[in-house]
């Protein structure tokens, strides 16, 4: 009890004292333009220029992509109901539902996407039986830790650097983009985390499909950043929750936020994910629906149930 109170001081010092200088390092620390990395699949019949794709639920912040000929899983948590995951700092959370399916149902994975290293995103389970073969997109700070766990195969990247992605003939690029795990302050004491645009399609800078996936993270000033980059997102994966540490920090989006962040992408459809998993969500889905609907917004958000699968056809530009 002393420690978390303790920590709980710590934290909320850091946060008054860092959060201007920090958010004045965030608006410009960012490079103009990234590095470029490639990756080459093995081709095993991709369908190049599909017309249709799926997005299925797991749970938490996992979800199951499949377009294209590509099968992409994020931040993958297949820890069952009363499991525990540690967050740091002595802190644990209790998982409070299962995952859709278990991790040995997993279809083969062409590529993992992770927002950042945290066990309720790449669990313990996932950090043992997962193929060390299999590649892994993430920050680069994540990227280090996956190198030590003996995956073979990560791309760590900063804000704008971008994956290139072939299998066969078809096509995909993944773009890091801002993410932060909290406010300024607290920030630092966090893993560093990222949100991500996915194109489909042989031209990226025409994408058959645009995808956005927010990562843990809130609405800041560089979140602006994003569309200005990247228009026309077509569907955006936002991680809510209101994940609050000691219950008192907030570091990921409650449901006002995530309809903020609607305003600031202006995605065509929104998906939310990550709101009812760990203990340490205090923000229910109702909280975002309610927003949602007082905005306006209703015909834009597709609420899935975990297992849920929606689909979507690629886009005319």
């Amino acid at each position: 009890m002393r420690f978390a109170r303790l920590l709980q001081t710590c934290l909320l010092f850091a946060a008054m004292c860092g959060a201007a200088g920090l958010a004045q390092a965030d608006a410009t620390a960012t490079p103009a333009q990234g590095e470029t990395f490639s990756l080459q699949l093995a081709a095993t019949g991709a369908a190049v220029g599909a017309e249709s794709g799926t997005v299925q639920f797991i749970g938490t912040a996992t979800v199951i992509i499949r377009y294209q000929g590509f099968t992409i899983l994020t931040d993958p948590n297949f820890l069952h109901k009363g499991g525990h995951v540690h967050l740091g700092y002595g802190l644990t959370s209790e998982r409070k539902t299962n995952p859709a399916i278990n991790f040995e149902d997993l279809p083969p994975i062409d590529l993992v996407v992770l927002s950042h290293f945290h066990d309720d995103h790449f669990d313990k389970l996932v950090q043992e039986k997962l193929n060390r073969a299999t590649p892994i997109v993430s920050t680069k700070e994540a990227g280090e830790r996956l190198k030590r766990l003996g995956f073979t195969r990560t791309f760590g990247l900063s804000t704008w650097d971008r994956l290139e992605v072939s299998k066969g003939g078809a096509r995909m690029r993944v773009t890091a983009t801002p993410g932060r795990h909290g406010p300024a302050g607290v920030a630092v004491l966090l893993p560093k985390t990222m949100g991500s645009v996915l194109d489909f399609g042989a031209n990226p800078d025409v994408p058959d499909y645009r995808m956005y996936i927010s990562g843990d993270t809130l609405v800041y000033d560089d979140i602006h950043a994003i569309p200005q980059r990247f228009p026309n997102i077509d569907l955006a994966l936002l991680h809510l929750g209101g994940t609050r540490i000691l219950g008192v920090l907030k570091v990921t989006m409650d449901g006002k936020d995530g309809v903020r962040m609607m305003q600031v992408i202006r995605p065509k459809k929104t998906v939310p994910i990550h709101y009812n998993d760990y203990d340490v969500f205090k923000s229910p889905l109702e909280d975002f629906a309610r927003e949602v609907k007082a905005a306006g917004l209703e015909r834009d958000v597709v609420y899935l149930a975990h297992g849920e699968t929606y689909a979507f056809r690629r886009v005319q530009r």
